[in-house]
């Protein structure tokens, strides 16, 4: 049975639809802000009655395939890199990690074009880069065309980026979040999918204004 992923906003739903048990599976996902969401609403998070699906359902859950993930840092990033690349294991992804290889001082943008490249190449599936702020790599990611790089540091952001962007490049502070939402951030980036629609063509314009810069 695929394990799902229960967020903040599946708790919102279910709270919306005046449930107060929500029925998981066993190995399904829980993220941290999920259970401080079920604690306000007096909302039960039970495995006591296994069912398929669970209580109002965040529609992109886990329907994402599965491919390799491209994860770098710089020394600022190396030690939530460390951890995280585990973490990435364990839902499940193969990881390829590009480095940086200690917390020896060393340049970020190395690391995230050497992260990018291989996401724009098709060679890996998504990608994950950590610094210190997120951002400076989150600059340099997005100067290799094919990519589009988002700074993620909650449940929010990450979904969006993936539902309204499809960013394919998930970028990390490790001295803005904690290594438990960095986790929860890794996971619904990883699990969410693009919504299409009328962002779609919102994206293509991302696209179009990429190639008036790109040589053939």
């Amino acid at each position: 049975m695929q394990k799902k992923l229960i967020t903040e906003q599946d708790i919102n739903n279910s709270h919306r639809d005046g449930c107060k048990i929500l029925y998981i599976n066993e190995g399904d996902i829980v993220t941290p802000a999920a259970r401080d969401r079920a604690k306000v609403f007096h909302i039960e998070i039970s495995k006591d009655t296994p069912r398929e699906p669970m209580t109002s359902p965040n529609k992109n859950s886990g329907e994402e395939k599965q491919g390799k993930i491209v994860i770098g840092s710089d020394h600022g990033g190396f030690s939530m890199k460390t951890e995280l690349i585990q973490y990435v294991k364990k839902l499940g992804y193969e990881t390829m990690d590009v480095g940086t290889y200690s917390d020896e001082s060393c340049d970020y943008p190395e690391y995230a074009y050497a992260v990018a490249y291989p996401v724009s190449k098709g060679e890996a599936w998504r990608g994950i880069m950590i610094d210190g702020a997120g951002i400076g790599s989150c600059v340099a990611a997005n100067k290799v065309p094919g990519v589009r790089a988002a700074n993620c540091y909650n449940e929010f952001t990450a979904r969006n980026s993936r539902e309204h962007n499809d960013a394919n490049v998930l970028t990390l502070g490790s001295r803005a979040i904690g290594i438990e939402v960095a986790k929860s951030v890794v996971t619904i980036f990883l699990k969410t999918s693009f919504a299409g629609g009328r962002h779609e063509k919102r994206v293509d314009k991302i696209i179009e204004v990429e190639k008036r810069f790109t040589k053939e």
